[in-house]
């Protein structure tokens, strides 16, 4: 599991901004930190749909503190993107296809009952400047939401951090 402290594992994947494209994580990080990085289970269903738009809606409270979220899944690229537009997303999502990500971060789940597995878990992650978890939060319950208020006071935290330092 990583824990508030760790390094956040690094990766390279397909990330959907205004195209589709592979990006390494780090490089993100130099440009955009702190980041918000928020797993979700799929595009296009209701709890997740709902979890992102909620991001959405709240961007401008992570703006103000200079913090990026980018969405996570194992959805392809293909559907991320079509997911970005029709909810008007303008913040960017990461195609997890190989669930290596998810492996990495240690939030991966079943849905035995389907026969789908290495599903994202429902996890928020904010990673500072230095690279470093400044917060975690995991659930094994798909259908709960994270708290966006202290996800936005953790990233104006994780913020504050790196202008203190700079």
């Amino acid at each position: 599991m990583v824990d508030v402290g760790d390094d956040a594992p690094d990766f390279t994947a397909p990330f959907v901004t205004d195209e589709i494209g592979s990006k390494t994580f780090s490089d993100v990080l130099d440009e955009e930190a702190p980041v918000v990085l928020a797993f979700f289970p799929g595009a296009f269903t209701s709890v997740c749909t709902d979890e992102l738009c909620t991001f959405e809606s709240e961007l401008a409270a992570f703006d103000d503190v200079g913090a990026s979220i980018y969405g996570i899944s194992v959805d392809t690229p293909f559907a991320l993107q079509e997911f970005k537009e029709q909810n008007d997303l303008s913040f960017g999502l990461v195609s997890d296809t190989n669930k290596e990500i998810v492996a990495d971060y240690d939030v991966e789940m079943d849905f035995d009952d389907i026969g789908y597995y290495g599903v994202a878990k429902r996890a928020v992650f904010v990673v500072d400047g230095d690279g470093k978890v400044t917060y975690e939060w995991v659930s094994d319950d798909p259908g709960v939401e994270p708290d966006y208020d202290e996800v936005e006071a953790a990233a104006a935290a994780a913020a504050g951090q790196r202008a203190s330092m700079n």
